[in-house]
């Protein structure tokens, strides 16, 4: 009877889901808690460098802009699906933080040789090294976290990397009120340091899981065959995507409600510090109750966000909506990646993670596209605008999609 009840304490042990994150996620929260450092140091200086200081137009700066995200949505699932074809994902890790934290200095470069031009190759780098690293380091903290902490996982990196991006434009005003002389291309040899931290960590630190092939197995192909469920939260996905616009749009409609342009600095940083402070409880949610429940009440505060800034006249308004939309973040970000890799195998992490952004960016592209078409159309008298009533009514849309998907939860570590 003794060893019964010991054999029956050693199960409940062993079910229990362990609470100590690997150190693979740690030190992957503090490679991209580096690089947003880096990166929003520079975001929201970025339109008055190109073109105050390099006189291109606004119009150059779209094409930039476009050309740029381009190639971070559309490159990542090739970079995933190699990953998984070599079985390693620290190559590219550690490629894509280089690459980017190089493509700092090349920026600032522009002010001083190449003008415009400089500053686009620059800017290409920086995404591709984004595209390169992102789907590979995803795929690598679900191959190293068990799925019963998947999703604290990835709410801890989620709250790592935005606490870069709060920190990074708080770093950038600070060096100018200290040096209010200083050029802004300096900024960018400045944010080098940040970055190449990331990319020396991401290099020496990080260990890699290879993936043990049975003996004569062949390489995986680059395009593989998924499981019906990950195709069934693709379409849910890339249907909320298209009512998914830039969130230059929040940015643009805070100012056209009455904030400054300090104000809006403000009410944006606060939306990443709430973005940072939710993403670790609300993943650890998700690995007690399911990924889907989280991800559509996600979906639910987006949709009501949306109409906010749809119907919103007060200058309180965007306060309260930018807060809420970090919410938003917060039950929905890393929580659908830990969903991705419990539906998919070892092997198909790298490239399904890949392919769910590329499937986004397309969504998002044309979401940007409607919205700024759509921009000065109102409903109901004028008191809807029309961008956000649709990027609302997108969002309920894909609800249904997304509640017939199967997770079998907890599917494979």
């Amino acid at each position: 009877m003794r060893e019964l009840q010991v054999a029956r304490i050693i199960v409940r042990v062993n079910d229990s889901p362990p609470r100590k994150l690997p150190r693979n996620v740690i030190v992957l929260g503090w490679v991209s808690f580096c690089t947003d450092l880096a990166t929003e140091m520079l975001y929201p200086i970025m339109p008055l460098f190109v073109t105050g200081v390099l006189g291109a137009s606004p119009a150059i700066l779209g094409i930039i802009d476009g050309v740029a995200e381009g190639i971070s949505s559309g490159l990542r699932w090739i970079g995933g699906a190699l990953s998984d074809r070599f079985r390693q994902r620290k190559p590219f890790l550690s490629a894509g933080y280089s690459v980017s934290a190089v493509s700092k200095p090349i920026m600032g470069l522009a002010r001083f040789a190449g003008g415009w031009p400089m500053f686009f190759f620059g800017r290409c780098a920086d995404r591709l090294g984004k595209s390169i690293r992102t789907s590979a380091r995803d795929a690598l903290i679900v191959d190293s976290t068990d799925p019963h902490v998947r999703g604290a996982a990835f709410g801890l990196h989620r709250a790592m990397d935005s606490a870069g991006a709060v920190f990074g434009p708080l770093v950038a005003v600070l060096i100018l009120l200290l040096w209010p002389k200083l050029s802004l291309a300096w900024l960018f040899f400045i944010a080098f340091l940040p970055g190449i931290a990331s990319a020396l960590l991401a290099t020496v630190a990080v260990r890699d899981i290879p993936h043990e092939a049975h003996a004569g197995a062949k390489p995986p192909p680059l395009i593989q065959k998924y499981p019906k469920a990950l195709w069934l939260l693709m379409l849910a996905n890339f249907v909320f995507s298209i009512g998914n616009s830039s969130d230059t749009f929040l940015i643009l409609r805070s100012k056209e409600i009455g904030l400054n342009f300090r104000a809006v600095i403000l009410a944006y940083a606060l939306y990443q510090a709430v973005y940072a402070v939710g993403s670790y409880p609300l993943g650890s949610a998700s690995d007690r109750i399911g990924r889907k429940p989280v991800i559509i009440g996600g979906w639910f505060v987006y949709a009501a966000v949306y109409l906010g800034f749809a119907a919103a006249r007060s200058p309180m308004a965007p306060w309260i909506l930018l807060a809420a939309y970090g919410i938003y973040q917060a039950m929905t970000e890393g929580i659908t990646k830990a969903m991705i890799g419990d539906v998919v195998a070892k092997d198909q992490r790298g490239g399904a993670i890949g392919l769910y952004y590329t499937m986004a960016g397309v969504g998002q592209l044309i979401a940007s596209i409607l919205a700024g078409a759509v921009w000065n159309v109102r409903f109901f008298h004028g008191k809807f605008m029309a961008p956000f009533a649709i990027g609302a009514a997108f969002a309920l849309l894909a609800i249904p999609l997304i509640a017939p998907v199967s997770t079998r939860r907890h599917h494979s570590a």
